[in-house]
């Protein structure tokens, strides 16, 4: 019986040595195509587990400044890899554009006034307005870049809640506890029926929002990470984040 008791604990132990793991940190807004993805990944290799860290772009950079130990590092906006490319953090050969996405002014569909464009935020029945932090959040920093081109940031700044995360902001809404909120169209469409978008962020007023994904430099499982990455921006990936409503990297953008 002890000898059993050895036998099973050995390979308990070997089973655990056998799976490895994989650690993606990623904007949060791209949660549910990455997970899907992961799957896909999962069924590949089976002997890995895939776990992700969601957040805003800037506390997630941080994070990977400080030493969390991440393989692959999914931002919303170029900033922030460019800065941990600069800092040499990253593997600059494996960095690719994984999907666009565009900025959205919505509302909660319980919420009658007539809101339909960005100028219509000024009206006084709209008493606050959900946006990403512009320091951490790209959401927030585009949002601002629209807001500014359409001459209405100061006009707005009092109505203005920042939060920590795209999602926090889409939450707002859907919760009705702010009458707008400026999101992701992906986060729009993730909503379903409880929001709904009033406005789409004008071309040329902010730059075109693009999700750029790497390898990160201090990674133990190098091999892997790129091989996520390369699921991520293949045909197969690319079918997940369309279905989810992501555009397309635009050719000129790939990296």
């Amino acid at each position: 019986m002890a000898g059993l008791l050895v036998f099973l604990a050995w390979l308990t132990s070997v089973s655990a040595a056998a799976e490895r793991e994989l650690l993606v940190s990623a904007a949060v807004s791209l949660k549910e195509p990455l997970q899907e993805i992961g799957l896909h990944f999962r069924q590949r290799h089976p002997d890995v587990k895939v776990f992700y860290n969601w957040g805003g772009s800037g506390a997630l950079q941080q994070q990977i400044e400080q030493g969390a130990p991440v393989d692959v590092y999914v931002s919303a906006a170029s900033k922030q890899m460019d800065e941990l490319e600069t800092r040499g953090l990253v593997l600059p050969e494996t960095r690719r554009i994984v999907a666009a996405n565009r900025i959205v002014l919505i509302a909660p569909s319980a919420f009658q006034s007539a809101l339909t464009s960005f100028k219509d935020l000024t009206k006084s029945e709209v008493k606050q307005i959900a946006i990403g932090n512009p320091r951490t959040v790209p959401a927030g920093q585009y949002a601002q870049d629209i807001l500014v081109s359409a001459g209405l940031w100061d006009a707005l700044l009092s109505k203005l809640i920042f939060t920590e995360s795209v999602r926090q902001a889409l939450v707002y809404v859907v919760r009705g506890e702010v009458e707008a909120a400026l999101v992701y169209a992906t986060d729009a469409q993730s909503a379903g029926a409880a929001v709904r978008v009033a406005a789409i962020g004008p071309e040329g007023s902010a730059p075109l929002v693009r999700y750029p994904i790497a390898v990160i430099k201090t990674s133990q499982q190098t091999a892997l990470a790129r091989a996520f990455v390369d699921l991520a921006v293949s045909e197969a990936g690319q079918q997940i984040l369309k279905a989810h409503g992501f555009l397309p990297p635009p050719k000129v953008l790939a990296r």
